[in-house]
């Protein structure tokens, strides 16, 4: 019960959240990350409202850039696609910086996509394929990450 609860609370809470959005959240701060030598330049969501809007309404994203999220608590996690247009790819990573899944999203698919590693510090979205075309997989490590729990 306690995983479906918190799934249910990813679903509804966002909608809450950006109900009223039709725009953009203006650019995030940005961390400089790397995996296996590539280089990306993540916007940094590690507010509830930044998390919620996340990339919605984007309609491009620059080369090499993403969404870096930053849970609140180590934990399951399961992500959307409301209002976003890009074909994203993310990866659920563990606390200690590991890839744990890979997962393509579908644009405007409302149904989360869960984690099936308990254990999520971080999401990163990316264009989709970005994970693929650079021969990056699950196991592999992100360098750059901040500390586990945001602010």
């Amino acid at each position: 019960m306690g995983f479906t609860l918190f799934i249910t609370l990813l679903t509804i809470l966002p909608m809450q959240l950006v109900s009223a959005r039709a725009e953009a959240q203006p650019q995030l701060p940005v961390t400089d990350l790397s995996i296996s030598g590539k280089s990306i330049r993540a916007e940094t969501a590690d507010e509830e409202h930044e998390r919620a809007a996340g990339l919605m309404f984007r309609k491009e994203l620059a080369n090499d850039t993403g969404m870096l999220f930053i849970m609140p608590q180590t934990g399951p996690v399961g992500f959307w696609m409301r209002n976003t247009e890009l074909p994203l790819t993310i990866a659920y990573i563990a606390p200690n910086g590991a890839i744990m899944e890979l997962h393509d999203l579908e644009p405007y698919n409302e149904r989360p996509v869960p984690s099936r590693f308990p254990q999520i510090a971080f999401a990163l979205e990316m264009p989709r394929g970005w994970f693929t075309k650079n021969n990056i997989w699950p196991g592999e490590r992100v360098q750059g990450l901040p500390k586990p729990g945001g602010r």
